[in-house]
């Protein structure tokens, strides 16, 4: 194991520098005007208050969920969980095409595209887990996240992906690299709500310069 698995939490050194945000194409500058406003009008509501009947009924229609109200929590988890992944990729300086929330066959939700992650990857793999925690401030103690780990399989790839990508950093140790990526995200958790509530809002997929600039509005 190298030197980084014992990096203290804040911002770890070597990590890339989050590009400055590009001009926005007039179709971006549009969408972005309009999750504003929206976002403007729901301040006072909570996530599951502000979900887009597109994404609620999706959800709804496709019989996994026996509810409206549990299509409308599974929803508002989606949306957190890409908003984690969209929001660690920002902040590595890594790029994507876009974030959205449409239900798919094999997937609720995804980052469309991330590429230029570099030696960190692994901490864009963990995020969409760690910031369904942070919504509701339960990262787990240490007891917890060991027992918990062995078990993380599957997860639209991300599992696999983290653990092929830890090698350069951690060798086999998931858990100091769970931490790293903790350490990266826990102070960031504004912005992964504020992109959160964007793609509960807004039926379509969020462009990365919107995303990018949504994060930055926190």
């Amino acid at each position: 194991m190298n030197g980084a698995a014992s990096a203290a939490p804040g911002a770890p050194p070597g990590r890339p520098a989050a590009p400055v945000p590009a001009a926005l194409r007039p179709a971006e500058q549009r969408a972005l005007t309009a999750i504003g406003a929206e976002l403007r009008r729901v301040i006072r509501y909570d996530d599951e208050s502000v979900v887009h009947e597109r994404w609620l009924m999706q959800r709804y229609d496709s019989g996994r969920y026996p509810t409206l109200g549990d299509a409308r929590r599974a929803t508002v988890a989606t949306a957190w969980h890409e908003a984690g992944h969209a929001v660690a990729a920002l902040t590595l300086g890594a790029r994507f095409s876009s974030a959205s929330i449409r239900p798919g066959r094999d997937t609720e939700g995804r980052v469309h595209g991330i590429r230029g992650t570099g030696d960190l990857a692994f901490a864009i793999d963990a995020a969409g887990q760690i910031a369904e925690r942070l919504r509701a401030w339960t990262l787990p103690d240490d007891d917890r996240l060991r027992e918990w780990l062995p078990a993380w399989r599957g997860d639209g790839g991300d599992a696999r992906r983290f653990r092929a990508a830890i090698q350069p950093r951690f060798g086999s140790d998931e858990f100091a690299a769970w931490r790293y990526s903790e350490s990266l995200l826990a102070p960031e958790r504004l912005k992964i709500r504020q992109v959160a509530r964007g793609l509960l809002v807004h039926p379509r997929h969020i462009p990365h310069a919107v995303v990018a600039a949504l994060a930055a509005d926190c």
